[in-house]
């Protein structure tokens, strides 16, 4: 399986499988393909359908398989971004936010991963649920905006806006952390909390979070009254 991210500010990855591959992607993901590339809609458990229900994902997913020789598949990012390719190997788990998955390779499993710490779902802006990927090959996640990776080792740590985290390896663990001083907090416009991430581990940010660019864009369209 070998893949290829081109464009920008709406990026896709081009994905060439040989024949008989299989890569699997969420409902809808699929933007063009060569005619020998042939689609399977599975669900699995109803476990696994829920989970993804609860990440933002739909409860079905699909499966193109490359029959009679190599075919080539494209997904293109569905918001302005980055499409971040991760390689995972044994050992190695990915923990990314809601709605983030792309397509990977059918030996990458995803799992539904819930924050550890009350304060953290609560206040850190990624919420109680993200998503967790183990197991080998290739990962290819959605980023808002660009892309800015940090490699923490033990004891480092990273003061995080809200939404900014798109990812990290599970090695690293979140906090939550309130703004110092009432004028700080109330007038600064960083709001009462930030996320706080602790190494070891790699973290990927993402510049411009969806909810935050959906908030510009508010505020140029003229209200109804």
């Amino acid at each position: 399986m070998k893949y290829e991210i081109q464009g920008k500010p709406y990026p896709a990855a081009t994905v060439t499988l040989d024949a008989n591959e299989t890569i699997v992607c969420q409902k809808g993901g699929m933007s063009w393909a060569t005619p020998n590339v042939q689609m399977q809609t599975k669900g699995g458990s109803l476990g696994k359908m829920f989970g993804r229900a609860l990440t933002g994902e739909s409860l079905f997913q699909n499966e193109y398989t490359a029959q009679g020789g190599p075919g080539l598949i494209a997904f293109a990012a569905a918001v302005p971004g980055e499409i971040m390719a991760i390689e995972l190997t044994p050992g190695k788990s990915i923990v990314a936010q809601k709605s983030s998955f792309l397509a990977s390779a059918p030996t990458v499993t995803q799992e539904t991963f819930f924050q550890k710490k009350i304060s953290a779902g609560f206040f850190g802006g990624e919420g109680f649920i993200m998503q967790k990927f183990t197991g080998t090959g290739l990962l290819l996640l959605e980023i808002d905006g660009s892309v800015i990776t940090y490699d923490l080792a033990a004891g480092q740590s990273m003061m995080i806006d809200t939404g900014h985290l798109a990812a990290m390896e599970e090695t690293c663990s979140m906090s939550v952390e309130t703004v110092k001083g009432i004028g700080n907090a109330l007038l600064g416009g960083e709001g009462l909390f930030n996320t706080k991430v602790s190494g070891p581990g790699r973290i990927w940010l993402q510049t411009m979070p969806l909810p935050k660019f959906a908030g510009i864009v508010a505020r140029f369209i003229p209200s109804k009254n």
